[in-house]
């Protein structure tokens, strides 16, 4: 437990060394979520309709900013052999990265994310449920896009290949979770779809961890 709680800051240090922890994703964010609306024109009505949406997709657009570095420092600088070597399985290893990644970004942009929605029209009374779905979303987030980190290792324009892989695994967790702030919003039934976005993202936290050490042991051989 102390090697695990040792690498968990560790990566936290990491995490907002590089790039500010979550000051860039949420002034992405925030200028997304700000200046979308402006572009389109769109009628402030028609704009609440769209709010839980719109946020959503800003939100998994912001959580790619950081995941190029992920994994790249610590395979450059040769980070990545000894973690390797230590006394936890690399597979713990990428999950402690992916969690730590998800703390220093993907909370704080839950944290957001009501405050994103009410701005634009949606109703108040949303904001607890859109947090918690934007928390587990995030956490979803981390740990698919740690997988593309992962694959992307010792490629040029990683950054770019990271988006590929990983935007169409995003795109699950954005529908389940704009579904049910949606159906909470009309008088429905939400519960569904916030369970599977639940499900979704606790498959991602089971799965992941093994994708990402597959990769980072094939960039390494």
């Amino acid at each position: 437990m102390s090697a695990f709680s040792t690498l968990f800051r560790r990566e936290l240090a990491l995490a907002w060394g590089r790039g500010g922890g979550p000051l860039l994703a949420i002034g992405f964010y925030a200028g997304a979520v700000t200046l979308l609306p402006l572009s389109a024109n769109i009628d402030p009505a028609h704009l609440a309709a769209v709010s839980v949406g719109l946020s959503w997709v800003c939100l998994a657009l912001a959580s790619l900013l950081s995941l190029e570095r992920l994994f790249e420092r610590d395979f450059e600088d040769g980070g990545l052999d000894l973690l390797a070597l230590g006394p936890l399985p690399l597979e713990v290893t990428c999950l402690v990265k992916a969690l730590a990644q998800w703390l220093t970004a993907g909370a704080p942009l839950a944290v957001a994310a009501p405050v994103a929605a009410i701005a634009l029209g949606a109703p108040a009374a949303v904001a607890p449920l859109l947090f918690a779905a934007a928390a587990l979303g995030g956490l979803a987030f981390s740990c698919l896009g740690g997988t593309g980190a992962a694959l992307a290792l010792a490629s040029r324009r990683g950054g770019l290949l990271i988006a590929v892989i990983v935007l169409p695994l995003l795109v699950p967790p954005v529908i389940f979770g704009g579904a049910a702030v949606d159906a909470f919003v009309a008088g429905l039934p939400w519960a569904p779809g916030f369970a599977f976005l639940a499900a979704y993202a606790a498959g991602a936290l089971a799965l992941t961890p093994f994708a990402m050490a597959g990769a980072c042991r094939n960039a390494q051989s």
